[in-house]
């Protein structure tokens, strides 16, 4: 009887686990798709050998990933169903997998922006990417509440001097959202360059320390791009400079040795925040 009851409390642990289990991590090289924890580019541009470009993140809501070079960006991976697709999909389902399984898609696209939530530099007149000269690191990693990834570039010429700059993902099992933060790890104040990037005809929520953009992202990987929205809740007080440009709504910090925003994403094929309107008043109380 007492080997049933413990047996049973066992197939009840591994359960409650699983139904924990809502999120995940991707790193591997493409050579061999063996998953990694952790990889180092002396060169700091991987983007081409590593999978999807760099390490990737995900929840039921959405997925996340940052190219493996300078630019600093955070891309979007959509679903339409609310579960874990990276271990399948590593970030490119086929059409059979989405016409039949219903997978989600990439067509989010960047451009050369920072993204969604992304991370640059700001010299006081110009973006400065994050071009590593002491090379570049990403690791993902796991836990009971959640996962989170990481980019760490070393030596970046900024100003008169060389910075650190680590970007770190994290996304919990519980919520849409996930947490950005940006640190300079050689502990020097910068300024940070994040927002949103936007695409024309893209509608647009700017205001209270909430930005949402709605609408089709000319994926050139797609026969028929899906409304796509991505939002950002920030601290007003952390930015001195807001502004909108031809591709994205840009914020700059004021010089900092760190950084935290709270992005989201959803898309018109999922079941919840598939309009305009559900997506935007979300970003405005998220």
């Amino acid at each position: 009887m007492l080997i049933k009851r413990f047996v049973l409390s066992l197939m009840l642990l591994n359960l409650s686990g699983l139904l924990l289990a809502q999120t995940d991590v991707s790193l591997f090289w493409r050579k061999d798709s063996l998953q990694q924890t952790e990889i180092f580019s002396a060169e700091g541009d991987l983007y081409r050998l590593v999978g999807h470009h760099g390490p990737a993140i995900e929840n039921k809501f959405m997925a996340l990933r940052l190219y493996f070079n300078h630019s600093g960006s955070i891309d979007v991976y959509s679903k339409k169903i609310h579960r874990l697709e990276l271990a399948q999909a590593l970030w490119y389902p086929s059409e059979k997998m989405q016409q039949e399984q219903g997978f989600g898609c990439d067509e989010y696209k960047v451009g050369s922006t920072v993204g969604l939530g992304g991370i640059n530099l700001w010299d006081g007149r110009q973006v400065v990417k994050l071009t590593a000269t002491r090379g570049r690191t990403a690791r993902v990693s796991k836990n009971e509440k959640g996962a989170s990834m990481e980019m760490l570039a070393k030596g970046i010429a900024y100003k008169d001097k060389m910075v650190d700059i680590l970007i770190r993902v994290s996304v919990n099992n519980t919520d849409r959202q996930a947490t950005v933060e940006a640190v300079c790890t050689s502990g020097h104040k910068v300024q940070f360059l994040t927002g949103v990037n936007r695409h024309p005809g893209n509608s647009v929520f700017n205001r209270d320390g909430r930005i949402g953009v709605w609408g089709r992202h000319p994926a050139d990987v797609s026969k028929a791009p899906v409304l796509i929205g991505g939002g950002m809740k920030y601290r007003p007080s952390d930015f001195a400079i807001k502004r909108v440009t031809d591709d994205a709504i840009q914020l700059i910090s004021k010089p900092a040795k760190k950084l935290k925003t709270i992005i989201v994403s959803a898309g018109e094929r999922e079941e919840e925040l598939n309009t305009e309107q559900a997506f935007f008043d979300y970003v405005k109380s998220f």
